[in-house]
């Protein structure tokens, strides 16, 4: 586990509950160096003053808000510790609301809760208390100079927390140039319903996995090898109509259907051989006997 990025207390009414808090996700992204062209070299950025034709250390530089052109408010870092909120050290639990109530385009971020030594027993009970109301905690904390609205819910023998947009930074759907009422006709809406049913099943997140992450690394691999790599094809859909391609999707994902299976049959017939060989050993040994 990584070193914890927050250390702090939940608070749940007069009950103080020390805790540690880890990231609990991360992107998996391949990251690339920027090199000069000509000779290969990594870029170097500096921080550079125009007025003083300056190249600046970290330590020369303050932050600062601006309230005017060219007019700034700086503040120091000791200012920050003296904001007048409850939340810079604290996690506050103000409310309890069930989960469906909350649209998930508000979450934002998700962080596991580590309680220290001599906070287990009340961490356990507010464990509890959020297994058996099967409620969701709303609580306030601040991170990063911004105080977040985020949830408290329970994951796999611990307690998530969960960080959260406001409700004016979520951007309205009235921007967008959604169409109205549509007519559909009934085998449209059929085909479609065929459709989704061949692709109904039970969420497996190990089945999925960044194909163009994986892609990417193999074209890195052959470059790093001296292969010539060239540009794949694009594909082409001949499909215009509507009921066509539903036709299509609908054959496609019987395919794809058909072929899973085989797959996992050829997968478990070993598996039923070796198990069957070793109850018919048995067998033998007592006719034998």
């Amino acid at each position: 586990m990584p070193r914890a990025m927050w250390k702090g207390a939940v608070s749940f009414g007069m009950v103080t509950i020390p805790i540690k808090l880890y990231t609990a996700t991360e992107e998996k992204d391949i990251s690339f160096n920027q090199l000069h062209k000509t000779d290969h070299e990594r870029v170097r950025y500096q921080r550079y003053c125009p007025a003083d034709d300056k190249i600046l250390e970290l330590s020369d530089i303050v932050k600062g808000y601006q309230i005017a052109p060219d007019q700034y408010v700086i503040l120091e870092d000791e200012d920050f510790d003296k904001v007048p909120v409850n939340t810079t050290h604290t996690i506050e639990i103000t409310d309890f609301v069930p989960a469906e109530q909350i649209d998930p385009i508000s979450y934002q971020k998700t962080y596991y809760l580590e309680p220290e030594k001599i906070a287990a027993k009340p961490f356990a009970l507010l464990r509890e208390v959020l297994k058996d109301s099967s409620l969701t905690a709303l609580a306030k904390v601040t991170l990063r100079q911004k105080e977040q609205l985020c949830t408290l819910r329970l994951h796999k023998g611990t307690i998530a927390l969960e960080t959260m947009f406001y409700a004016d930074e979520i951007r309205p759907v009235e921007d967008l140039d959604i169409p109205g009422e549509i007519e559909i006709s009934d085998r449209e809406l059929q085909m479609a319903k065929s459709l989704v049913d061949m692709l109904t099943g039970d969420f497996e997140p190990e089945k999925y996995h960044d194909s163009y992450r994986e892609a990417l690394l193999e074209l890195i691999e052959a470059k790093a090898e001296g292969q010539e790599i060239k540009r794949p094809a694009p594909a082409v859909s001949k499909v215009t109509d509507l009921m066509e391609a539903l036709r299509a999707s609908v054959e496609a994902a019987r395919r794809e259907r058909k072929a899973g299976a085989e797959a996992e049959e050829e997968e478990a017939a070993p598996r039923r051989a070796s198990k069957s060989e070793k109850e018919e050993k048995p067998a033998r040994r007592r006719k034998a006997g």
